[in-house]
């Protein structure tokens, strides 16, 4: 029993730190903070971990009824965000940054909240452990944790800037980016299986 739980938790941890990916954020929090007092700076945070935490929780809660009110299933939702997230992931890779930001008073909810700390990736994740028949508690359990390790890390971003530099943080973010390219095209391959499209098998 206790094998199992574990297991569990691993396979819900796992998937979503990789798309929630808070250490790839770290340069896009820096950025956006630049020149803010440490309060300010400090109050972005909260918000943005706030924003991400209730639009994750929605999901995971409301996310099927919502999808089968408007007829989308998973699948179809799965290949939508994986297709997203793949086209995010390779701009950053080619370019150095996924979107054109705009510093304003929001950017707290946009783009850190969302869709960078929880954007489709970690949206369709969250749908997809609930319809793999993972117990709810446990993956509200996992979710509830990578947003904690998500405060802490962009809390200590400024940390990480000195000890790693610039140089290492981008490197960092683009092994990211790479895992997250791949974790695109796996969510689009599971959703063309739940689809009835193939049969991988993953």
């Amino acid at each position: 029993m206790e094998e199992s739980l574990l297991q569990q938790f691993v396979k819900t941890f796992v998937p979503l730190f990789i798309v929630i990916d808070a250490f790839g954020n770290v340069p896009f929090v820096i950025a956006l903070s630049e020149g803010m007092p440490k309060p300010e700076r400090n109050k972005m945070i909260l918000i943005a971990v706030v924003t991400a935490a209730l639009v994750g929780l929605a999901f995971l809660f409301l996310g099927k009824v919502i999808l089968e009110a408007m007829g989308i299933s998973v699948g179809a939702f799965a290949i939508a965000g994986g297709v997203i997230l793949l086209v995010l992931s390779v701009r950053y890779v080619l370019t150095g940054h996924i979107m054109d930001y705009i510093k304003e008073e929001m950017m707290a909810v946009v783009p850190i909240g969302t869709p960078l700390t929880v954007g489709p990736a970690a949206i369709t994740t969250l749908l997809l452990l609930v319809n793999e028949g993972f117990h709810l508690y446990m993956v509200l359990l996992s979710f509830a944790l990578n947003i904690m390790i998500a405060w802490a890390v962009f809390m200590l971003s400024g940390w990480f800037v000195k000890f790693l530099g610039q140089g290492g943080i981008k490197a960092i973010s683009k092994v990211f980016s790479l895992l997250l390219a791949a974790i695109a095209v796996t969510m689009i391959i599971h959703g063309l299986d739940l689809v009835g499209i193939t049969e991988t098998g993953i």
